[in-house]
């Protein structure tokens, strides 16, 4: 055999199965590396005495693809992939995208919109008495009610409108496990209510006491204050202390989310990075030119997880948790080594990281035993006193990496919280970051100049930035490097006017910062910020948030972060003028952008028009007047 879980009957075969225990259906190609789900939850299950069958990327327009390994012992998992179906089908202008990187060739269109519905309701058409288990981040930020950017309105939980009997959210390695011992125990999925991690529904006589409860799907749907509401329940309710079990009526039925899963512990994680993953895709997919997603990810370390960080754009809160869960240093470098050893090894490792690279505590002792700060951030607007920073152990791992035989140069690209590491009085591993880590450029995200736009990001305010930046390029000065900063922007998040962007296109032009790409807000499902787009509400004051909405209006914000591009001219004017900015067209230092004469002449000719017909109209209306009698 490959090494790899079976993918067809012939496989199942092979190794003496009659039944697989699970089959698992997901929306992406079969990558067996531990930087994607499937592999990790599948290789859990194998270790654990379970057998698992992958069904990837099925044709959901028929029926056989899903009855490949006929009925499993135990039930049917399915998640759509690594990422949201529909944010790997569609950009932030809901355009189609023309490529998928977790699919075969890059092609797109591999999967259906809403993968977790689709799979979920095929397999209850065909497998009705079967019990079917979603997870995965589609389902995982899908389930409550939710503000769908794509339909434009609230969905039910996709709890819901799958038919599935169990979601599963956050990191579900312990979760799938419980699960699947009491299924082969015997337990009836209908009886699993108990398990840490978990939604289900019931019948509302059934409703646990003592839970938090959110407004109603239907409350949602008929009021943006009520979603409001529901999101801070939802957020202050991920701690695995101190949160509650949470309910939402939908209907006839009662949702119940149990209280979030446990961070594993660092044997545990340890445990899940030892198993036999195959690091790399399929080999059924190499005729169609392999699977792009695996590129950036082969050759990389995943050392943590969870974020204290806290961005209110971000998922991780909602899925990973807050609360920081690491590995042990031999863990990490046992796979270090195993790297060293792979045939197309050529002594890069392209990143030491996670969520956030340099985390390798919680952000404070308290929370160990109290849990994190309800409502509060530990790095915005500005850091929390009680804020511990320690790069030590993280350092010690990377010096012990670089030192390995083999290996040449070992980056570090999934993000560094500069935020917190200047916070750190010794500047031992800033300087190593600089001198061992940085590959000509280092990857940062301030996302915005005005304060009022970071305090809606969660964000600490620009000050923290220029402090880093300073540091950052009187180090590399030192070390007689050319290294730059490239910034990560976004433009038309929830509280950017245009006001603001006019303001950080000032900050760009003054620090000589010409970002190739801007990212617009994307509103994915659960986050604080697509609350604050959908309701413009903040959830946490309840005050009025300013949403940039159209088209036109994301556009001119966009462009006035590119001002310098010829191709903008036109519309920076344009968004100037409407920002009553005009002192910033012009050839001198301080203006942004040069006069357009066609767009002077075009705009003097609207002028002249506008004056005609109003000229035309006053002339209309004064011969109807009534004259004066003399």
């Amino acid at each position: 055999m490959s090494g790899f879980l079976p993918v067809s009957k012939k496989e199942m075969l092979e190794l003496g199965i009659e039944r697989f225990d699970f089959v698992y259906i997901t929306g992406d190609a079969y990558v067996d590396h531990p930087s994607f789900g499937v592999a990790i939850i599948s290789r859990v299950l194998e270790h654990n005495g379970f057998t698992v069958g992958i069904i990837s990327q099925p044709d959901w327009r028929g029926d056989s693809d899903f009855m490949r390994f006929g009925k499993p012992k135990l039930g049917f998992l399915v998640t759509a992939g690594n990422i949201d179906s529909m944010v790997a089908h569609y950009t932030a202008a809901k355009k189609l995208r023309s490529e998928d990187a977790y699919s075969p060739g890059n092609k797109a269109g591999r999967r259906p919109d809403r993968a977790v519905t689709v799979y979920s309701r095929k397999l209850k058409q065909l497998y009705p008495d079967t019990p079917v288990l979603v997870g995965g981040l589609e389902a995982s930020l899908r389930r409550f009610a939710h503000y769908d950017y794509w339909d434009d309105k609230v969905r039910p939980s996709v709890l819901v409108d799958s038919g599935a009997d169990i979601l599963m959210f956050g990191m579900g390695e312990n979760c799938i496990i419980e699960i699947a011992n009491l299924l082969r125990d015997g337990k009836k999925v209908s009886e699993i209510t108990d398990v840490r991690g978990i939604c289900y529904l019931t019948d509302p006589v059934n409703t646990p006491i003592g839970a938090a409860e959110c407004p109603s799907f239907e409350q949602v749907c008929a009021s943006k204050e009520m979603y409001a509401k529901a999101c801070r329940i939802q957020y202050d309710q991920q701690d695995e202390v101190y949160g509650k079990t949470i309910i939402q009526r939908h209907g006839n039925k009662m949702l119940v989310q149990t209280p979030p899963p446990k961070a594993l512990t660092t044997e545990e994680l340890d445990e899940v990075y030892s198993l036999p993953y195959m690091r790399t895709y399929h080999p059924m997919y190499e005729k169609d030119g392999g699977v792009p997603a695996i590129e950036e990810v082969q050759f990389s370390i995943t050392h943590n997880r969870g974020c204290f960080g806290f961005c209110n754009f971000c998922s991780i809160a909602l899925h990973q948790g807050r609360r920081i869960s690491v590995r042990s240093e031999e863990s990490v470098l046992e796979e270090a080594k195993k790297l060293t050893e792979m045939p197309n090894f050529k002594g890069y490792i392209h990143d030491v990281g996670g969520p956030t690279a340099n985390f390798r505590h919680t952000s404070c002792t308290k929370q160990l035993e109290h849990g994190l700060c309800k409502g509060r951030k530990c790095l915005a607007p500005t850091p929390c006193p009680n804020l511990e920073v320690d790069h030590t152990e993280y350092l010690d791992i990377l010096r012990k990496l670089r030192a390995l035989p083999k290996v040449k140069k070992v980056f570090i690209r999934s993000g560094i919280r500069y935020d917190y590491l200047i916070e750190d009085k010794d500047d031992e591993f800033m300087r190593e970051l600089i001198k061992y880590h940085v590959s000509g450029q280092l990857k940062v995200a301030p996302e915005h100049c005005s304060a009022v736009v970071l305090d809606k990001m969660g964000k600490p305010h620009i000050e923290a930035y220029k402090k880093f930046q300073k540091k950052f390029y009187e180090i590399t000065k030192q070390q007689g490097k050319e290294q730059y900063l490239v910034p990560y922007l976004m433009s038309s998040h929830p509280g950017s006017t245009l006001k603001d962007a006019v303001e950080l296109a000032l900050f760009l032009k003054e620090n000589k910062i010409h970002p190739e790409q801007v990212q617009d807000f994307y509103p994915t499902p659960g986050t604080i910020s697509t609350c604050m787009f959908y309701t413009e509400l903040d959830p946490y004051t309840m005050e009025k948030v300013f949403v940039a909405k159209t088209s036109e209006e994301k556009s001119m914000q966009r462009v006035l972060l590119q001002y310098f591009m010829p191709k903008n001219q036109r519309r920076v004017i344009e968004a100037l003028v409407k920002a009553g900015r005009r002192d910033l067209i012009g050839v001198t230092k301080d203006c942004l952008v040069k006069p357009d004469p066609q767009y002077i002449k075009e705009q003097a000719a609207r002028q002249g028009k506008s004056q005609k017909a109003s000229a035309k109209g006053k002339d209309k209306w004064q011969k109807g007047k009534p004259q004066k009698r003399r």
